[in-house]
């Protein structure tokens, strides 16, 4: 009955999520085109058999029998079709008309993102976690690097420069505004002791943690990713990890180091769960971190305890244009990846992973599968920008080319880029399609 009621719950889930993404992504094409002067002759909420709908003008605003996304035919845009000529016809547009319309979809899915963030972090709030209130008490300290400022477990960082810090988040506060390189005192009070530590600030691109050590996070897993070597062993959302290979673990920076450090080799994980103890011996493998650089992983994602902090409306719009950038980057990073082959194709997720996203999302709350909306959002917008036939950005590369040559591209020549397209489509969804299912049966 569980999986049952989990199966409708993603599949209402992915329905809405995508059907309103699809949606949003022709509704740019739509407003382009008719700001352009183009007659739209439907706008279809879905796809398939029309159910219902108005006429208004022009155009049949229709809803059809399959909820997922909709369409926008224009007036003379098929170019085996007859036309007339006529100034309002699609093809009778100069190309860089058209390619603004081509750009307006994926343009406004990516403004779909930026606003869903917007909203987040102004009603509800940007994502804070307690430690950052908590005195900075260094929890543990990293293997390696450790002794870069001489701070111990147990340690509690009171100044940083000479300026008090007496919570962990004034500790960052304190130490964002340092240039790499630059010295930094330290003010700890170990054991009723005050004692000063001294080290330099670490490059840009390494962390903070060997200078201050690792604060209070435990050590709590939330999302297992399906078919990775944690879920093939068993381990489940709410697991706390007290040990790897017998050593104590307090924090989740520590567990991070040790996945990242095995070279590969089985780890043993001790975990907490329901008041048992329980050992699962997990192999991690090499994925793509935030980054973009290769680590291994054994695929599980932290529980974030996180209060919110409501922003006013315009630092809310600059956090939201941030974490648009921020997205962005990764999944240029993941793109990247894949042409270079540090990415697989099977560590991608068609509608069954988002699916089942998607469904977890909804039973941990209306905010997470906002943020989960607004992250496919970005996927959708920026893919549908690859030069591939059938996509926007083929369409882009079409045009593109006819400009250079100055002349339009004969039917027969526009056809088969176009066949080619779909089939080289169909058969990268066909595969990552196997690797979803392949997946959940693993699961089950």
């Amino acid at each position: 009955m569980a999986n049952f009621q989990s199966a409708v719950i993603a599949i209402v889930s992915v329905t809405v999520v995508l059907g309103i993404l699809i949606f949003v992504h022709e509704w740019g094409h739509f407003v382009a085109a008719k700001l352009s002067g183009i007659r739209v002759d439907v706008f279809s909420f879905g796809f398939g058999p029309r159910i219902f709908g108005v006429k208004r003008g022009d155009t049949d605003y229709r809803l059809s029998a399959l909820p997922f996304g909709g369409y926008v035919r224009m007036a003379g845009d098929n170019p085996v079709e007859e036309r007339t000529g006529a100034d309002y016809e699609f093809l009778s547009k100069p190309r860089w008309v058209r390619m603004i319309i081509a750009m307006a979809g994926p343009a406004m899915n990516i403004l779909l993102a930026f606003f869903i963030f917007w909203g987040i972090f102004w009603l509800v709030g940007l994502p804070s976690e307690p430690y950052l209130r908590q005195p900075a008490q260094v929890a543990a300290i990293p293997q390696n690097g450790a002794g870069a400022s001489g701070i111990q477990p147990g340690d509690q960082i009171v100044a940083v420069n000479g300026a008090k810090t007496g919570t962990w988040g004034k500790v960052f506060t304190q130490l964002k505004d340092v240039l790499p390189g630059q010295s930094i005192n330290l003010s700890v009070d170990r054991a009723g002791e005050q004692r000063t530590l001294t080290a330099k600030m670490p490059p840009a691109s390494s962390t903070l943690y060997p200078v201050i050590g690792y604060p209070p996070e435990p050590a709590i897993t939330d999302e297992i990713g399906i078919g990775t070597p944690a879920e093939k062993a068993g381990m489940k959302p709410g697991d706390k990890v007290f040990a790897m290979n017998g050593k104590p673990v307090a924090t989740w920076e520590q567990l991070t180091e040790g996945v990242r450090g095995s070279d590969g080799h089985a780890i043993q994980f001790s975990v907490q769960r329901d008041g048992k103890d329980l050992n699962f011996n997990i192999t991690p493998v090499q994925g793509m971190g935030v980054d973009g650089n290769m680590v291994w992983q054994v695929g599980v994602l932290p529980r974030i305890q996180a209060d919110f902090e409501r922003q006013q409306f315009i630092p809310a719009g600059k956090e939201a244009a941030l974490q648009t950038t921020l997205g962005m980057g990764q999944i240029l990073q993941v793109l990247k990846g894949l042409f270079t082959g540090r990415v697989k194709l099977g560590q991608l997720s068609t509608v069954v992973g988002i699916a089942r996203e998607s469904g977890r999302a909804a039973k941990r709350g209306p905010m997470d599968l906002l943020w989960l909306m607004a992250v496919i959002s970005l996927n959708l917008g920026l893919l549908n920008m690859l030069p591939i036939p059938i996509l926007d950005g083929g369409h882009l590369l079409l045009l593109a080319i006819e400009g250079t040559l100055r002349r339009d591209l004969s039917i027969a020549v526009k056809e088969r880029f176009v066949q080619v397209g779909l089939v080289f489509l169909l058969g990268i969804f066909a595969f990552v399609m196997y690797s979803d299912i392949f997946k959940l049966i693993q699961y089950h």
